[in-house]
C-alpha cells in the first residue's frame, strides 16, 4: 500500500482493520481474510485462561489529566466478554473527547444550585422545592465555595464521610453525624443537579454518580436505630375507644382510615357527602418546615379520589359538624367560617402538627404505646390487604398510582398477622398419611387382578 493511500480517512480505516484481523500487513495485502482471524489486538487484549478457564479482555486507556492536579491518568479495564470491553473503551475515550470540548466556566457550585433550582421550581410544587432547598443546604457549607468544574469525587465522598460523623445542624443535637437516609436524599438531589450540569455541557462527568453510602454504614444504622412498628388491631381498637369523646374524634379516625395528614387539613365540608355517605380527597395543606402553610392539590392525580365513609367515621363527623355550629352561634363575629373540617372552635382552620400534638397527648393520656400518627396509614393497609381487599381497590384507597408502592411502603404484617399461615403450614405437616394402595400386577397396557 503507498503512502498515498495512507493519507487522510485511510489512516483511520486502516487503524480498524489492524485491530479488526491483528495482523494490517496481511489484511491488506490479502493473503489473510480478516473473517476468519479471531486474535482481538490493540487496544483490547486477550487474557489467558483463568484457574476457572474463564477468558477475560483488559484494556489500557488515557482518561485525560486530573482535574486537580493536571496529571495524566490512565484507567485499566477487564471484562468477561468483548463486547462489553469494547463498549467502555468508547465510553471512556468519548468522556476524554467531550472534556476537551468543555470550555473554562467560572461559576461555583452554589451558583449552580441556585440556577438548577430556580429552574426545577417552575415543575414542582412548593413544598418540594422548599425540600430540595434544605436538602441541598446541607452541602452547601462545605462544597458550595468549590468552582463547578473543579469540584471532584473526593470532594464528595469527603462531604459524605463528614456528614455521615458530624454534619447535623439542627432537627437534633448539633455536631453527631446525619443519618443514612439524609445524607442519601441530599447525594440524590447533588446527582439530579450535576447531570443537569453535564447536559449544559458545563463540566465533563458527573462527579457525583459514583458516590454511594458504604452498604457496612447502612447494616449499622439499621442495627441500632430502633424501628417503631406501627399499631396492631388491638391498638387501633383501644385508640378508637380513646378518642370516642374526643372533640377531633372524626380527624383521628379519617387518620385510620388511611388519609394523610395534610389531606385531612386541607378537606372542606364541600368535599363531604353525609347523605351519600362519601367523602373527596382533593387538596392537602402542609406546614413547612414547622413555619408556614402550603394548600395545594392532591399530591397526585391518583390522589384525587373519593372514598365511602364507614358508618362510625360518618357518625363522627356528622357530631364535630353539629358542634361546630354551635360553636359558630357561641363566638358570634369572632368565628371564622373558612368550610374546613378541621378547625379550632373559633374555626380557625388547624395544621398537620397540631393533629399530632393532640394525638400523641391523647396517646399519653391513655398510656398507648406512641407512633406517629402518619403510620395509621400504614395500620389500615395492613388490615386491608390482610383481610381480602384486592390489590387494585387497595392502591385506588390510598390514593397511588401503583399498588407497589402501596405494598412496600405501607403494608407491614407483624408476627400475630402471620399466624394463619403457621396454621396452615401446620394442616400441611399433621395431615394424615395416605392409605397404602391395593397392589395391583400392571402389565403393558392391560391391568388383572
Amino acid at each position: 500500500m503507498g503512502a498515498e493511500a495512507l493519507k487522510g480517512g485511510d489512516v483511520s480505516r486502516l487503524r480498524v482493520r489492524r485491530w479488526e484481523c491483528g495482523d494490517a500487513h496481511a489484511c491488506a495485502s490479502g493473503s489473510m481474510p480478516s473473517r476468519s482471524v479471531k486474535v482481538v489486538s490493540v487496544p483490547i487484549k486477550k487474557l489467558s485462561p483463568n484457574a476457572k478457564g474463564q477468558v477475560r479482555y483488559r484494556f489500557v486507556v488515557d482518561a485525560g489529566t486530573h482535574p486537580s492536579t493536571g496529571k495524566r491518568r490512565q484507567v485499566t479495564r477487564t471484562f468477561g466478554t468483548l463486547r462489553e470491553a469494547k463498549a467502555e473503551y468508547a465510553h471512556i475515550t468519548n468522556r476524554r473527547y467531550e472534556a476537551a470540548a468543555v470550555p473554562f466556566d467560572a461559576r461555583t457550585l452554589d451558583e449552580w444550585l441556585d440556577q438548577w433550582l430556580a429552574r426545577k421550581a417552575e415543575d414542582l410544587e412548593v413544598s418540594t422545592v422548599y425540600s430540595y432547598t434544605m436538602t441541598l443546604g446541607r452541602l452547601r457549607g462545605k462544597l458550595g465555595h468549590i468552582r463547578l468544574q473543579k469540584l471532584t469525587e473526593d470532594d464528595v465522598e469527603a462531604w459524605m464521610k463528614w456528614a455521615l460523623r458530624e454534619g447535623r445542624v439542627r432537627g437534633g443535637k448539633a455536631g453527631t453525624g446525619l443519618g443514612v437516609a439524609s445524607v442519601e436524599m441530599s447525594l440524590a438531589r447533588l446527582r439530579e443537579a450535576l447531570d443537569r450540569a453535564v447536559k449544559r455541557r458545563l463540566v465533563e462527568v458527573n462527579v457525583a454518580r459514583e458516590v454511594t453510602i458504604p452498604r457496612s454504614l447502612r447494616k449499622a444504622e439499621r442495627r441500632t436505630k430502633a424501628m417503631v412498628p406501627p399499631w396492631n388491631l388491638a391498638e387501633v381498637r383501644a385508640f378508637v375507644c380513646a378518642v370516642k369523646d374526643d372533640r377531633l374524634c372524626a380527624a383521628f379516625l379519617l387518620s385510620l382510615m388511611g388519609l394523610r395528614p395534610a389531606e385531612i387539613c386541607g378537606m372542606r365540608w364541600a368535599d363531604v357527602d353525609l347523605g351519600r355517605a362519601t367523602l373527596a380527597v382533593t387538596r392537602t395543606r402542609t406546614l413547612m418546615g414547622n413555619r408556614f402553610v402550603v394548600e395545594k392539590d392532591a399530591k397526585s392525580l391518583a390522589g384525587e379520589r373519593q372514598l365511602p365513609l364507614p358508618d362510625l367515621v360518618g357518625e363522627a363527623l356528622a357530631d364535630f359538624k353539629a358542634e361546630q355550629i354551635a360553636e359558630k352561634l357561641a363566638a358570634g363575629e369572632r368565628y371564622e367560617d373558612n368550610g374546613y373540617v378541621l378547625v379550632d372552635r373559633l374555626g380557625r382552620a388547624l395544621n398537620g402538627r397540631q393533629l399530632r400534638e393532640r394525638a400523641y397527648q391523647v396517646m399519653a393520656e391513655n398510656a398507648l404505646r406512641r407512633v406517629r400518627l402518619y403510620d395509621a396509614r400504614a395500620s389500615c393497609f395492613t388490615y386491608l390487604a390482610n383481610n381480602g381487599v384486592p390489590d387494585h381497590l387497595l392502591a385506588r384507597w390510598a390514593g397511588h398510582t401503583d399498588v407497589r408502592t402501596t405494598k412496600r411502603w405501607y403494608v407491614k404484617p407483624d408476627v400475630e398477622d402471620l399466624r394463619p399461615a403457621a396454621d396452615m403450614w401446620g394442616e400441611l405437616a399433621s395431615a394424615p398419611a395416605p392409605a397404602p394402595a391395593h397392589e395391583e400386577n400392571v402389565r403393558c397396557g392391560s391391568v388383572r387382578g
